[in-house]
């Protein structure tokens, strides 16, 4: 007997969401990242159908890296996780929006989010510190 955390039936549940979502030509749909209290935006990344069956199965969020060439569970190797509050389609199905629960950073740069340049006066600013050190979260070997 098939029960819910055997993949086929996590599939098969997910199936209305799969349905919703229009993946692109490499099988990838666009996914905002918002912490889901405050509404701050935290990232932008990618999902494959396998990522979105994932992170609905598992309430942790799993991306697909485009870099790396697979699924990619966020925190995995910094400890700064993501847990899924709600999962959002946008109206043409082509972005997804995550609501989520931050644990620590959500940047590789050790920033609470990925947006902190803006555009002021004819240029870049850094508008957002570093909060924990990259080599901190990944070792010294990976920058």
């Amino acid at each position: 007997m098939t029960t819910p955390s055997q993949p086929g039936a996590v599939q098969n549940a997910c199936q209305p969401l799969l349905d919703a979502v229009a993946f692109d030509a490499n099988g990838l749909v666009a996914v905002v990242a918002q912490q889901h209290d405050s509404g701050e935006v935290l990232m932008v990344a990618w999902m494959n159908r396998d990522a979105v069956i994932e992170t609905v199965a598992t309430g942790r969020v799993c991306y697909w890296s485009r870099s790396r060439g697979r699924l990619w569970r966020k925190g995995e190797s910094s400890g700064q996780v993501q847990r899924l509050v709600e999962l959002r389609v946008d109206c043409d199905g082509d972005t997804l929006l995550a609501l989520v629960d931050q644990q620590g950073v959500a940047c590789h740069t050790g920033r609470r989010n990925c947006f902190f340049r803006a555009w002021r006066d004819g240029g870049l600013v850094t508008v957002a510190p570093v909060l924990v050190a990259p080599d901190a979260l990944y070792g010294q070997d990976r920058f």
